[in-house]
């Protein structure tokens, strides 16, 4: 369990871990991602977008959006705060909706949801646009530092 400012990691911790290596900035060793890819599919591609979208939809309820938006200013789009703070605010959410398609309604439920949407994102354009939308309600926008000699680095001659 997450206490206080410090980031204290408890039973849930493989959860958070497992979320944060599954977005898409954040490459994950080879051998979690094949056994994570290796459940079973407990929806269908169309199902998976029905609960997609009622999973978003839930982001935007008054109670929860004021939870998010609680939880993002106690984060201040620092990465191990939103671990501390917006992800379990996050995943709670998921929970409720993801419960009522079978899935258990702890941490390990979200993930094999995760890994559901996961499996479905390469072959439908639309579960992989929606899982985007899911990721961005919160995730900060990540900016890269620019790079090379037009951004005032050094080219080394050799």
């Amino acid at each position: 369990m997450f206490t206080g400012r410090n980031l204290h990691f408890g039973d849930g911790c493989r959860t958070w871990l497992y979320l944060f290596l599954s977005f898409p900035f954040v490459s994950a060793e080879p051998s979690l991602m094949a056994s994570a890819s290796s459940q079973p599919a407990a929806l269908s591609a169309e199902q998976a977008k029905v609960v997609l979208a009622e999973v978003i939809q839930a982001f935007s309820a008054p109670e929860n959006a004021v939870r998010m938006d609680e939880a993002r200013d106690n984060a201040c789009n620092d990465m191990g705060k939103m671990l501390q703070f917006v992800l379990p605010v996050a995943t709670q959410i998921q929970q409720e909706v993801i419960k009522a398609y079978g899935f258990s309604c702890d941490g390990e439920g979200v993930l094999k949801f995760a890994r559901l949407v996961k499996s479905y994102e390469a072959q439908d354009p639309e579960i992989a646009s929606l899982s985007g939308k899911l990721k961005a309600l919160f995730l900060p926008p990540m900016t890269l530092p620019p790079h090379g000699p037009a951004a005032g680095g050094s080219v080394a001659a050799s």
